[in-house]
């Protein structure tokens, strides 16, 4: 039983680590917010027929 109390405990320490390292990156982490402006060539709009 105490191997399976390790494993158990184990994993639930590697998903903890896992939360907090999501939450810490969507709490602490901000977008970049900003415009993007793609130049398309007029042969990509208007394709000869």
């Amino acid at each position: 039983m105490p191997t399976l109390f390790r494993f158990i405990m184990t994993l639930a320490v590697i998903a903890g680590v896992i939360y907090g390292a999501m939450y810490a990156l969507a709490t602490m982490v901000e977008p970049n917010i900003g415009e993007m402006t793609v130049r398309i060539p007029p042969e990509r709009m208007n394709p000869p027929q």
